[in-house]
């Protein structure tokens, strides 16, 4: 971070912050009203606007300042990880001292998540989160101190309202833990928030019976928005990707208070969704596809030309087809629909495009769990030896014939494990059988 500062004879110092200050030429005494602070002048942002960033500064105009004071407003605002670069430069004059800053933007936020503050609804949350976080515009950088100054702020809105919570905030990775941040989720610990109802802005009769039935699973749970995410994507969702609304959305849940009490607090949530137009699939294209013929592949997808574009059943059928491909040895194949939308004509031409991969073969074999003796002619009796291409149906078809020679030493489960070998193209299976108590 780079600071800059003019002197009141007009000289210009540019240095790092963890280089030392250089020492100030000799000018003659400024009188007492030059170090009231007269102005702030902000310049480079174009995401905040400038009274946001003089109210981040904490400085008030007529306030007696110095140099160390405009150095740690420096600091300060670079702390927050909002901006990539910040520079100042001051001048002290009968007037007063005025104030530049200029400063750059940081690139890289997302977004704020308050997965259960259910006692005030999301613009009345910002508003006053704004006023003791002026930066806090719903969006976080992903470095920096800005979050936890939130966190602060939110803790004290908990205690404004004698709630016995505390404020806390996980950065939310995408997929593998160690992947870029994709939003901050605050929650608070201690008040219990519990789901009575669940109702659907914007749902339509034909789809409305279908959430409500879906949604009582979630009566009696604890209010996270977290979590009804969750439920939409595996539960609400489908009802209308089956039905050909494949742009169906759905807003963030907006609880209400129906009844507090010391030991809990029970919220109504309603669900906005947008279903938007209801596609018919016009045209299926397979491309990439070389170990099956287009026929036999498209003998195991339901959906036709001419009906409701079944999203979610075209889903299973490309799973489907994963395991065929499976039984060959293409253990690495993925098949990506790629939808091209004709919003004139209501209709949807998909495009699968596979990429098939590698043929895998039969690596190592183990068995665990049973005698030494039922284990021996268990391995002797597989038939995928190494080097083998690997097919993925045949281990499910191995147990349970052994199932039934099982069945007289007792009942059992059975876990079955495989294992890729990205580099030499191998498949190990390990098959654990536990008898049941």
């Amino acid at each position: 971070m780079r600071l800059r500062k003019f002197s009141s004879v007009g000289l210009f110092l540019s240095f790092i912050c963890s280089a030392p200050a250089q020492a100030p030429r000799k000018t003659r005494p400024l009188p007492p009203s030059a170090f009231k602070l007269v102005s702030i002048h902000v310049t480079g942002t174009k995401r905040y606007t400038p009274d946001q960033v003089k109210a981040a500064t904490c400085l008030q105009l007529g306030q007696t300042v110095s140099e160390d004071d405009f150095k740690a407003v420096s600091r300060r605002l670079g702390e927050t990880g909002a901006f990539s670069d910040v520079a100042y430069a001051f001048q002290y004059s009968s007037e007063g001292a005025k104030l530049d800053l200029q400063i750059a933007d940081a690139t890289q936020f997302v977004p704020a998540r308050f997965d259960n503050f259910v006692w005030l609804s999301d613009q009345e949350l910002l508003q006053k989160l704004q006023v003791r976080v002026p930066l806090f515009d719903g969006q976080l950088p992903v470095a920096g101190n800005l979050a936890d100054q939130v966190s602060d702020a939110l803790q004290a809105l908990i205690i404004e309202r004698n709630l016995p919570g505390k404020a806390d905030y996980l950065r939310v990775a995408q997929a593998q833990r160690d992947g870029p941040i994709i939003a901050f989720a605050f929650t608070i610990s201690g008040p219990a928030v519990h789901i009575r109802n669940v109702e659907f802005a914007g749902a339509a009769a034909p789809e409305l019976p279908l959430l409500q039935v879906a949604a009582k699973a979630l009566q009696g749970r604890e209010y996270l928005r977290s979590m009804i995410r969750v439920y939409e994507d595996k539960d609400f969702l489908p009802v209308y990707l089956e039905r050909g609304y494949l742009k169906a959305a759905f807003a963030d849940a907006q609880p209400k208070i129906v009844q507090e009490s010391s030991e809990r607090t029970l919220v109504d949530v309603t669900l906005g969704v947008t279903p938007g137009l209801q596609y018919k699939m016009s045209e299926l294209q397979l491309s990439g596809n070389k170990a099956f013929d287009a026929e036999k592949l498209r003998s195991l997808i339901h959906q036709q030309p001419g009906q409701p574009a079944n999203a979610a059943q075209l889903g299973k059928d490309l799973d489907e087809i994963k395991k065929l491909y499976g039984t060959r040895g293409y253990m690495a194949a993925s098949i990506k629909p790629e939808p091209e939308f004709d919003d004139a004509n209501s209709s949807v031409r998909y495009v699968l495009d596979f990429h098939e991969g590698d043929v895998y073969k039969m690596g190592d074999l183990e068995i665990q769990g049973l005698d030494t003796r039922t284990t021996a002619r268990m391995v002797d009796a597989w038939k995928l030896r190494g080097g083998d291409v690997y097919d993925s149906s045949y281990p499910a078809e191995f147990v349970k014939e052994w199932m039934k020679e099982l069945s007289r030493m007792g009942e059992w489960t059975v876990a079955m494990h495989t294992t890729l070998e990205d580099k030499d193209k191998l498949v190990d299976v390990t098959l654990r059988f536990d008898p049941k108590r």
